[in-house]
């Protein structure tokens, strides 16, 4: 054969992708490239997000004393993910999701700048920080599926839960650390703090140029009522799967207790504002140190029964936060309400990218992104409600039962979910 012809396609060398990568299991998580530069993208992002939340928060208020429209920046953020749902699970499915991560970030990396642009006006326009806080919300509504499908492909398999770990705890992290700089950073201008904020997003932009080309699919979905709605059907067909985002759902919808903070911080345990930062502080300090004996000693086996003791866990911190009059008693309850959190999450998260098709992460991510987001917007609104009715240790209160009464209901009602052994290999459908 003539050395000039080309090889046959079996003796082209094909890159072996991330996720199928042998890799000895103890390797310290970060030596890992790909995992590295997604949970930079995932931290300095979601900071961003959360400092850009309180800037404008402050800024509206100073501007005009309303109440309503304090609400109206809630609602400005709520729509996005309601309205374009399906559709950012079905982009992150049909394209190129690192692509697609780039994209957001230079739509929010705009966005942003021009809300530090307005804010330099000596009257800003209350209309353009709307316009542009609801461009920067629909970015970040098809940011989010698309950054979770790339977990499992940028992680070795045998990684993939301790990398999952880091993935939730980098939440965590940002939302303790956003808000707090967010604050103290607009002490020197609501354009600074704006700016800073534009600055993080370009370093999660940076990152995002750097990972690696993840694998694309072979058949890209169509867009048509079927596709957008597959995600649905998935979850729906593996009891595993739906167990385990609607366990969470109803967790975070009746558990919720950062809303109620502010009382019990100065009508029941009588320790002010600061007192308030420290308790909403507690439960993102419990994840974290879970997090890091998570990321070195990862759950293989008896996935199931560790996600019901998280639960169980965070139940039984949120009922001891609602009855404690003591400050070092509801300190460590809502340690303890944060460590439940994140061995539930991480079980549940690892469960939910494993058996869930590549082809597919997109779109069920979709959805899991706005079950989260919903349940913790509706479990503040519940919160309230029930404490205007009941009293604020009784809606927290109620709310723990019902965890523990959620625990003992799917333990019935999804035998799957129970019998998960290693949370990272697939879940049967049945």
């Amino acid at each position: 054969m003539d050395d000039a012809s080309p090889r046959p396609a079996q003796e082209i060398p094909i890159a072996t992708p991330i996720a199928e990568l042998r890799i000895d299991p103890s390797t310290p998580l970060f030596r890992v490239r790909s995992i590295a530069l997604l949970f930079t993208t995932r931290v300095a992002s979601n900071s961003s997000n959360q400092m850009l939340s309180v800037a404008v928060g402050y800024q509206v208020y100073e501007l005009t004393d309303s109440a309503f429209h304090l609400g109206l920046i809630g609602l400005v953020q709520f729509l996005p993910p309601l309205l374009l749902m399906l559709i950012s699970g079905h982009v992150a499915d049909r394209y190129n999701r690192r692509l697609v991560l780039r994209l957001c970030f230079a739509i929010e990396f705009c966005a942003t700048t021009g809300i530090m642009i307005a804010s330099l006006f000596p009257q800003p326009s209350l209309a353009a920080i709307y316009a542009l806080l609801l461009t920067n919300a629909m970015a970040r509504t098809f940011e989010q599926p698309s950054m979770q499908s790339l977990v499992p492909v940028m992680a070795p398999r045998v990684l993939l839960g301790r990398a999952v770990a880091a993935h939730v705890s980098g939440g965590r992290l940002s939302n303790l650390l956003g808000p707090a700089f967010g604050g103290l950073l607009y002490i020197l201008g609501p354009a600074f703090d704006y700016g800073v904020c534009a600055l993080l997003i370009g370093a999660a932009a940076a990152a995002s140029f750097l990972l690696p080309n993840p694998p694309v699919a072979a058949e890209r979905p169509t867009m048509n009522w079927h596709s957008l709605f597959a995600g649905f059907r998935f979850i729906w067909r593996c009891q595993a799967v739906l167990g385990a985002m609607s366990f969470d759902l109803m967790a975070t919808l009746f558990g919720g207790v950062t809303a109620l903070i502010p009382i019990f911080a100065r009508d029941i345990l009588d320790i002010g504002p600061w007192g308030a930062g420290i308790l909403r502080s507690s439960p993102a300090i419990g994840a974290l140190l879970t997090a890091l004996v998570l990321t070195r000693f990862p759950l293989q086996r008896n996935g199931g029964v560790f996600l019901y003791v998280g639960f169980a866990l965070f139940g039984l911190g949120v009922t001891v936060f609602g009855l404690s009059t003591n400050v070092a008693l509801s300190i460590a309850s809502l340690l303890l309400l944060g460590a439940g959190d994140m061995v539930s999450s991480v079980v549940r998260q690892t469960i939910i990218y494993t058996t869930t098709p590549d082809a597919m992460r997109g779109r069920v991510a979709g959805v899991n992104s706005f079950f989260i987001g919903c349940s913790g917007q509706l479990g503040s609104f519940r919160a309230g409600v029930m404490a205007a009715m009941i009293g604020t240790v009784g809606a927290v209160v109620a709310g723990g039962c019902v965890v523990f009464a959620t625990v003992a209901l799917w333990l019935w009602l999804f035998p799957a979910l129970r019998q998960v052994d290693r949370p990272d290999q697939a879940q049967p459908f049945r």
